[in-house]
């Protein structure tokens, strides 16, 4: 690789899709949510990996990652979690993908659309139970009934989610629950009205482990299918016995001593108090490595050995204080998440110190960067 790259571990990958499909209940499948370039993993690699194993219902957040699904040769069901303007519904059709109608108005262009064209597209109804962001209100009963019988629509499922399912707090609990049995009195009025109502689904990858008894047909695997919590606190009620499946380097590309009392970096933040070798990589925030670990908050791994930040991340590059380690030279490698010789950063550490969570650290990783290649 040429100068900061992902590697992936595609037998820790089966190993945590493995621990998930014996933990779900009969009949539950996995859904597996590959939004995000699969949460900064390569998405073409994961869904291809899932495929092999059997599964065959993917979600994405956009129109455009369900098309390059596509594109990349995956079949089976694809869910598009998020808004897909009118304009494009041409290409839901195109690509035989499945729409979540986000709202009345949104399914009301799709109906309209399908009716126009004579081509009912395929939808899911999303519901919303308390989380407010999309979905039908629980008393749209009526709204919904008629989607499900209009020629203009081919609704395929309906669907809620979580929302604080990643706690055991007693508060976010009982919200949970009611989240839970909200969906299930829409669930069961709908099909007392003699409806089909296609695949129903509510858990995630935490609402999977904590809540198992809400199952229905799907189980949608986002981050924890990545062997990593969103945070290190986040609650599980059992031990998947996770394993990370990415590790991200980058080459060193210079290295030089200076002395006590001389800077590196941008504003002069950091100054050697004592002879300091420093270690200039080529990976930076352009890359995804949050500026906001700036100032010694970020560590890696070099040779073994743990080693600090040091001054500002910059776009490109960061510099690193390897004073100590023995021999570092130019095209030596640096780890920010993985392991090497004992040694080991979890991308759960990056999150954390930068005030975020996994899922965004790893959503920002880069295009630049090179591989998301499965290495043996």
């Amino acid at each position: 690789m040429n100068r900061a790259w992902i590697e992936l571990d595609e037998a820790a990958l089966e190993h945590n899709i493995r621990r998930y499909q014996r933990l779900l209940p009969a009949g539950c499948e996995i859904m597996g949510v590959v939004k995000a370039d699969a949460y900064g993993h390569g998405a073409k690699a994961v869904a291809r990996s899932l495929e092999k194993w059997g599964i065959r219902h993917f979600a994405t957040a956009t129109l455009d990652e369900a098309v390059k699904l596509r594109e990349y040769g995956v079949k089976g069901e694809i869910l598009i979690l998020g808004y897909t303007d009118p304009g494009s519904f041409h290409l839901l059709w195109k690509w035989d993908l499945t729409q979540t109608a986000t709202c009345p108005a949104h399914a009301g262009a799709l109906e309209q659309y399908g009716r126009l064209h004579g081509t009912p597209l395929k939808v899911h109804i999303a519901v919303d139970t308390g989380m407010h962001r999309i979905g039908f209100l629980p008393e749209d009963l009526g709204e919904i009934q008629r989607l499900y019988q209009s020629s203009g629509l081919d609704v395929t499922g309906i669907y809620s989610h979580l929302c604080v399912a990643d706690t055991e707090e007693e508060e976010d609990v009982s919200f949970s629950r009611r989240q839970a049995e909200i969906f299930r009195r829409v669930v069961e009025d709908l099909q007392n009205r003699g409806l089909e109502l296609g695949k129903i689904h509510l858990l995630s990858s935490y609402a999977a482990v904590n809540y198992p008894e809400y199952a229905y047909d799907y189980a949608r695997l986002g981050i924890l299918m990545f062997g990593v919590k969103s945070s290190p606190g986040d609650y599980l009620r059992r031990d998947l016995d996770p394993r990370p499946v990415m590790t991200l380097k980058a080459h060193i590309t210079s290295v030089r001593e200076i002395g006590p009392g001389e800077s590196v970096s941008y504003g002069r933040v950091f100054r050697a108090e004592k002879p300091t070798k420093i270690a200039s990589v080529a990976i930076g925030y352009a890359d995804g490595i949050p500026r906001c670990l700036s100032g010694g908050k970020l560590r890696a791994i070099v040779r073994g050995q743990y080693v600090h930040g040091a001054g500002r991340i910059c776009m490109d590059q960061l510099m690193l204080d390897v004073t100590g380690v023995e021999d570092v030279q130019t095209g030596d490698e640096a780890v920010f998440i993985g392991r090497e010789s004992g040694a080991v950063i979890y991308a759960g550490e990056l999150a954390e110190n930068s005030g975020s969570i996994t899922n965004e650290l790893f959503s920002r990783l880069g295009a630049r960067l090179e591989g998301r290649q499965y290495t043996t």
